[in-house]
């Protein structure tokens, strides 16, 4: 059983892997956003309306095809329609 100093280096460990995992994703969301504004810059010009709902679904399906765990596929589903969710509402630049 480890003492109290060795819970709290731990602890500290795996808050710093967060952090820089957290760091990570901001990097990834974003990266993905650009992509989404340009998908949607071309949409008109491609003849396709702003909204897919066929789309979001395969996108939802293929995540939790890729989920190893432990998040359950439902758990993604959810953080994945909000990252939908809030890329539809980020306005282009």
């Amino acid at each position: 059983m480890p003492d109290q100093n060795q819970a709290f280096e731990e602890i500290e460990k795996h808050r710093r892997s967060i952090d820089e995992i957290d760091k990570q994703l901001v990097s990834l969301l974003n990266k993905r956003a650009g992509h989404s504004l340009v998908i949607r810059g071309l949409k008109p010009e491609a003849k396709m309306g702003l909204f897919d709902a066929k789309r979001e679904e395969e996108i939802l399906t293929k995540v939790s095809s890729m989920n190893d765990g432990p998040l359950y596929n439902e758990n993604l589903r959810e953080i994945y329609s909000t990252i939908l969710k809030v890329m539809k509402e980020t306005p282009s630049v």
